[in-house]
């Protein structure tokens, strides 16, 4: 394939790559002009969605850069919420004094590491994704620098980042030694082609590597301190496109490169699933914090996902992928939500505080409620159909022991989602709040919309989409 053939695939990150480094020059000679430099980003991410949308389809760079139907669809979701993170972040941090332009450009880059996840063809182009986006994440998570729990969010993740891409790379070692290519079609020629012991410890390695970026149990310990730490609309963002990102890596990495060891890893995710849900479902009853209850939400949402992808069927990548868009609504809308809240210049961000808040703000309260009931799964929220996709891949593969399992931990985690629903609703009034900014006001709202009445239409067009993600992988 010629220069000009393999550039034409890699467009949508040459875009973000190109814009990245425009702006911070912009941002380093204007320092000032932050709002420029936003808009810029959000300008970038969009052009690279347009570009993924519309770009054309093949294998470049030796198999290293893959762009496929799975890869659009990946794509333009991450660019999209990373888009939307921009105009949340870029005001919240200047409301607090903290006027800098590297915030839109760090997001560009993990963006950047996000799009090279989703196309990865290969071990090497799979590692160089997985770090670039890490390391723009370790420094968002301690944006807030003059917040002492940002800077230690900003630590515990890089710390326990660092571990998980040691066992990534040294599963994938193994991998590339035991299979000798690191190219995810001849992983599997090597892993069809006999029972390889050495091979399949390597997958547990980059399983394991994979489950820390996804936040699955047991390698969650970094997601709720990070999550209470960092800047609310950095967790937003965290907790929206980079997860998407690395459940579409974690399916490539599975169906492409061990297309035929299914029993094998099919074992191993249903494990980290049900793990992942008993830990969000029980370690969120405990918490008082919102933002440390949501990252016990997350996990379980992380395990009914992995769930789907444990079903080793192209209709359990679909459910995954279904899951994932309409989580993502979620977990976007409600952190918009809460970083519009404060009383007297002192974020919201305990249950204690959101009692009577439908009488200051109804709107957001009423948001806010959307989207804990769609996050515990009630019709005719998107969080429902998102599970019923979910368990009905489980089902039909034979999974019916765990999806009972995830059913009745959806079930005990319906009590934290609840009381926040009823303190907010019937307690008294916790007093006066400040008027929310609009940016974030406007994203919440809208996004409980799409929680809800759009949600409804939206599902017609993006099971198709979904579908034809999960066709373009390696499994029937």
């Amino acid at each position: 394939m010629t220069i000009s053939a393999n550039l034409a695939l890699a467009y949508p990150e040459i875009i973000l790559a190109v814009g990245a480094l425009a702006l911070l020059v912009l941002g380093a000679f204007m320092p000032k002009q932050t709002s420029l430099v936003a808009t810029g980003g959000v300008a970038v991410l969009l052009a690279a969605a347009v570009a993924s949308a519309t770009q054309p389809f093949g294998v470049a760079f030796g198999g290293g850069l893959i762009a496929d139907a799975a890869a659009t669809f990946a794509k333009v979701a991450i660019y999209v919420a990373s888009a939307v993170a921009i105009p949340l972040g870029q005001p919240w941090f200047e409301r607090r004094g903290v006027k800098t332009f590297e915030f839109p450009v760090l997001i560009l880059l993990s963006a950047l590491g996000m799009g090279m996840m989703a196309s990865s063809g290969d071990l090497i182009s799979l590692y160089v994704g997985v770090e670039l986006s890490s390391l723009a994440l370790y420094v968002l998570a301690a944006m807030h620098r003059d917040n002492a729990k940002a800077s230690e969010a900003g630590l515990k993740y890089f710390v326990l980042g660092a571990l998980s891409s040691g066992l990534l790379l040294y599963g994938a070692s193994l991998v590339y030694g035991f299979a000798g290519s690191t190219l995810y079609a001849d992983i599997a020629k090597a892993a069809g082609a006999e029972a390889n012991t050495g091979l399949l410890f390597g997958l547990i390695f980059v399983i394991c590597g994979l489950a820390f970026k996804v936040s699955a149990a047991p390698f969650h310990m970094w997601t709720p301190d990070v999550y209470e730490g960092a800047p609310t609309p950095v967790v937003a963002f965290f907790a929206a496109a980079p997860k998407l990102a690395a459940m579409m890596l974690f399916a490539r990495v599975l169906a492409d490169g061990f297309t035929d060891a299914v029993a094998q890893w099919q074992q191993v995710l249903v494990a980290l699933a049900l793990i992942s849900v008993a830990v969000g479902a029980f370690g969120g009853l405990v918490q008082k914090n919102l933002k440390r209850l949501w990252a016990y939400s997350s996990i379980a949402n992380i395990g009914y996902a992995v769930l789907g992808l444990a079903s080793g069927t192209s209709e359990g990548v679909q459910a995954m992928l279904v899951f994932m868009i309409l989580y993502m609504v979620d977990v976007t809308g409600f952190f918009a939500c809460l970083a519009a809240l404060s009383r007297q210049g002192k974020a919201m961000e305990t249950i204690d505080d959101m009692a009577g808040l439908v009488k200051e703000r109804r709107g957001l309260a009423l948001a806010m409620t959307v989207f804990s009931l769609s996050a515990l799964g009630l019709p005719p929220f998107s969080g429902f159909w998102a599970k019923y996709v979910v368990f009905k891949a489980a089902i039909d593969a034979g999974l019916w022991g765990p999806a009972v399992i995830g059913l009745v931990g959806s079930v005990v985690a319906a009590f934290y989602y609840l009381r926040l629903i009823k303190v907010m609703w019937f307690d008294g009034s916790a007093g006066a709040t400040d008027k929310p900014p609009m940016e974030a006001k406007a994203i919440g709202l809208t996004a409980a919309v799409f929680a809800f009445p759009v949600v409804l239409v939206a599902i017609t067009w993006l099971n198709p989409l979904a579908a034809r993600a999960a066709q373009a992988l390696g499994l029937a």
